[in-house]
């Protein structure tokens, strides 16, 4: 077995990829291009300190942070108002001195790294890839209560996937577990299930280690912590470890945990998302429903974020710190795609330290009464209505231009959850819209002609959106309008087949 000591930060990705934080240059490679496939499948008062807090450090490091960035924010940047009301939960004094500091602590960490300068790797299955990949998928796993579900997640993975979309990936296993027969045996069993994939240079495993002086919070003998502040102080360890080693093999990562399943040619649908997103603004895709599982960064803002996870160690939450991440890059709404990719099974710690998650389940959709209006070639009696209306007809039209919409104004203000648009004839696949973005719209202009403000729901991926409608917490703005826009000329017909929406009538049920 080789041994490796890590020293610093991951180098910033310098590839055609869409790039760090909010940024979009670039795209995903073509030299892996798989098959085209449609998306079908992505104490209270401390609680309410921690969160103002968060979200005002967030405004303040933004400036800071990225200000090599700040021209490309635009879409996603907070009204002066808005960060008023933010700061001015917080009491002035104390609130600015503490943020000063730690602003200053974020800083000399994200320079200098002082505890992943004492990380340690050692491989123990495959090597590193020798050219950049697409996609690393990213696996942190330990020894279980109830044993590991490492060699059954692997299995699932690579039976999902195709050999040209094997051609794309790497597969990052980082162990943080010590015991050396525990170690080894996994080894051996990774290497006689997967020695294909290891030869092949997609597979490494690793033992990951922060060495160095412990952490304060390990030397805190008189309040040992709780099961839950465990588990969360070893997910930011792990999770650290394994993207400081993972922001150098590839453009592109895919967090997962050791006890998913997932869809088959789910590595399709991710590349033909990004290669849709690679123009626009993004921090974090989100392809589940699951807590840490499912999400894809640019490898670019892995250093910054494994800072992130060691600079807040104690007991917060792995999920409200990628939330904080997300707003510090300036991706103020979830981008979460509404049919998953996989499936877990949680241990019962889990989920006992997550008891109010809930997964939400969509029934029909119940599209709310609404006019629809468009500027495209309308032919003969095909009325826009169709493209609305639950069945199967649908909208036709020839040779759409740039600028083109169909836009659906609400009778009355939604609260919309999910919006599903599809183009295109079923069977076989044509006609649809090739280059066409879906816009929320808020504040219904006189006379039914639109809406006064539109924002980015996200692009058309093969034809075909389907994504959740997040809002800001305890924001009373609902939604008035849905618009279908043409982002370049085609020469050819173009089907709207439907456009569906579910308002806030929806059942949920525990995970």
């Amino acid at each position: 077995m080789r041994r490796l000591k890590w020293v610093g930060k991951g180098r910033e990705s310098s590839g055609s990829g869409v790039g760090g934080g909010a940024k979009g240059a670039g795209g995903p490679r073509t030299h892996c291009l798989p098959p085209p496939q449609s998306f079908s499948g992505p104490s209270t008062m401390q609680n309410c300190l921690w969160k103002c807090f968060l979200v005002a450090v967030s405004l303040i490091l933004l400036s800071h942070f990225l200000q090599e960035k700040n021209a490309e924010h635009p879409k996603y940047s907070l009204s002066m108002e808005e960060k008023k009301v933010v700061l001015g939960q917080l009491d002035e004094k104390q609130s600015i001195s503490e943020i000063k500091n730690l602003l200053k602590t974020f800083k000399d960490l994200q320079k200098t790294s002082p505890l992943l300068q004492h990380a340690e790797y050692r491989f123990l299955v495959g090597a590193p890839p020798q050219e950049k990949k697409l996609l690393t998928v990213g696996i942190s796993s330990t020894q279980h209560p109830q044993g590991t579900r490492l060699l059954n997640t692997l299995q699932l993975l690579f039976q999902a996937s195709s050999e040209p979309e094997l051609e794309c990936i790497v597969v990052l296993v980082c162990l943080s577990n010590s015991e050396p027969e525990w170690l080894s045996q996994v080894a051996a069993n990774i290497s006689d299930l997967f020695r294909a994939h290891m030869e092949a240079q997609r597979l490494l495993v690793v033992h990951s280690h922060l060495g160095g002086p412990p952490l304060p919070e390990d030397l805190d003998e008189a309040h040992p912590p709780s099961p839950c502040k465990g588990l969360h102080n070893q997910q930011k360890r792990d999770l650290a470890l394994l993207m400081n080693l993972a922001a150098n093999f590839s453009e592109y990562f895919l967090l997962l945990e050791d006890q998913v399943s997932l869809i088959s040619k789910f590595i399709s649908t991710v590349y033909w998302v990004l290669l849709a997103w690679k123009n626009l603004p993004w921090v974090i895709l989100d392809f589940s429903n699951l807590t840490l599982s499912g999400k894809v960064f640019h490898t670019s803002d892995l250093p910054r974020l494994t800072s992130l996870f060691l600079l807040f160690q104690k007991d917060t939450p792995m999920h409200l710190l990628l939330s904080e991440f997300r707003l510090l890059l300036a991706q103020t709404m979830p981008i979460h795609f509404s049919s998953s990719i996989l499936d877990q099974t949680h241990s019962e710690l889990e989920d006992f330290c997550f008891p109010g998650k809930k997964k939400r389940v969509f029934g029909e959709p119940d599209n709310p009464t609404a006019s629809i209006i468009t500027d495209m070639l309308t032919i003969s009696d095909n009325v826009p209505q169709y493209a609305y209306t639950l069945n199967k007809e649908c909208y036709s039209t020839f040779n759409p231009m740039k600028g083109n919409h169909l836009t659906v104004i609400l009778e009355r203000p939604h609260k919309v959850i999910r919006i599903e648009v599809l183009t295109g004839s079923n069977k076989p696949r044509q006609y649809h819209l090739e280059q066409g973005q879906v816009e929320l719209g808020f504040y219904t202009l006189e006379g039914f002609k639109g809406c006064a403000r539109y924002t980015l729901l996200g692009p058309l991926v093969d034809g075909h959106l389907d994504q959740i409608v997040s809002y800001e917490d305890d924001s009373a703005e609902q939604l008035s309008c849905i618009r279908l826009l043409v982002l370049a000329p085609q020469e050819s017909w173009l089907l709207i087949r439907q456009i569906k929406v579910w308002t806030n009538e929806y059942e949920e049920e525990k995970m």
